[in-house]
């Protein structure tokens, strides 16, 4: 935007200058009034004034007119006005978006500049118009009526509790949507897709050092996109998955930064696209419908199912006692993370969460030079 504070707009109206102000300064150069103009073009004396008072444009019909009574031609007529009315559409959207000041501090600039999604320096204009830009809207009334009534509609049946922001909740998103049209993917193969899994299992189970980058190519050869959005503040999600285009997106924020959570998300989520429809959104950390929380549930035993059946916790809660060193052995016997065992013996009570980090099953998971 050029005009970014209230005395650039302020300035720019004070000098705008509409074309009949070059029309008026050309018929005196020429010697011709406003009635003699008018009577050569053939047009209403009233257009004419009209024109030269910038209430009137000149349309391409009048710039060829003048081009044969002035010997201008059309198209400085017609430019004059285009960068006219530009400058005006400029001028009015400046102010608009310096009203907006309250509406624009709903959103985590701060953190959205931080991880690279929008750039600006000081000034709410520029504020302004690096979320539209973003959110690819035209103002703040076209955000509100697209993203209230679009997939992001989840976004904003939040409750009004605290530390819940539906703002940073649809930047959260969005910044997933982009990250996903960066990729391209074959068509979906839910057959393959789910065959992926029992190599996603092993991947989870050695966990490497690239496994992010190895289970994004792997789910992607089935047709499923995989990205990491960093969490912002006063956005519950941990991840979300939605249909885009006809291809799955798993987006996924490592708010917990843990490694059992990581795992069990992403199935959870890989759950959502084998059982539930394209039509449905599913962001974990909001609220859901009745519908919605039988669907979350379906979600979670899927990712039990892989992660740790039942039937493998019985046989390990059987034990009469259970130190790290048979967790360990229980997650080489079941290609699975000890960690997912540990949260789980630690969710029944019979260790505590603490014993997870004192030896060293819970690690934390770092994506700052993936984001």
């Amino acid at each position: 935007m050029k005009y970014k504070t209230l005395e650039d707009i302020e300035a720019a109206e004070f000098l705008i200058s509409p074309p009949g102000e070059t029309l008026a300064e050309t018929m005196e150069a020429k010697g011709i009034n406003q009635p003699e103009l008018a009577t050569r073009m053939g047009r209403p004396l009233k257009t004419i004034n009209e024109i030269i008072k910038g209430k009137a444009a000149i349309t391409s019909e009048t710039a060829l007119q003048l081009e044969r009574v002035l010997g201008i031609p059309a198209n400085f007529w017609l430019e004059r006005e285009r960068n006219y009315q530009l400058e005006l559409a400029e001028i009015k959207q400046a102010r608009e978006m310096l009203e907006a000041k309250e509406w624009v501090a709903l959103f985590p600039l701060k953190e959205m500049k931080q991880f690279g999604w929008i750039d600006f320096s000081d000034g709410v204009v520029e504020k302004v118009n690096q979320i539209l830009t973003f959110f690819s809207v035209s103002d703040k009334d076209a955000y509100e009526n697209y993203y209230s009534q679009s997939t992001y509609a989840t976004a904003f049946r939040l409750s009004t509790a605290k530390k819940k922001n539906p703002y940073a909740v649809a930047a959260w998103l969005r910044q997933g949507e982009l990250q996903a049209a960066q990729i391209k993917a074959p068509a979906f193969d839910a057959k393959a897709f789910k065959s992926a899994l029992e190599k996603i299992k092993v991947l989870m189970a050695n966990e490497p050092e690239t496994f992010f980058n190895q289970l994004q190519e792997i789910c992607l050869a089935a047709g499923v996109k995989v990205v990491h959005t960093p969490c912002l503040p006063n956005s519950p999600a941990c991840g979300s998955t939605r249909w885009i285009n006809d291809s799955p997106l798993v987006q996924l924020s490592n708010r917990y930064q843990r490694n059992d959570i990581f795992w069990f998300t992403f199935f959870h989520e890989a759950g959502h696209i084998l059982l539930h429809g394209k039509k449905d959104i599913f962001i974990e950390g909001l609220e859901y419908t009745e519908e919605g929380l039988e669907k979350e549930k379906e979600a979670d035993d899927f990712a039990i199912k892989w992660t740790l059946p039942p039937s493998q916790e019985r046989e390990i809660l059987a034990q009469p006692y259970l130190t790290v060193e048979l967790v360990e052995a229980f997650a080489h016997k079941y290609t699975t993370l000890p960690a997912l065992i540990m949260g789980r013996l630690a969710k029944q009570g019979v260790l505590h969460y603490s014993q997870g980090w004192t030896h060293g099953l819970f690690r934390k998971i770092s994506f700052e030079d993936k984001v």
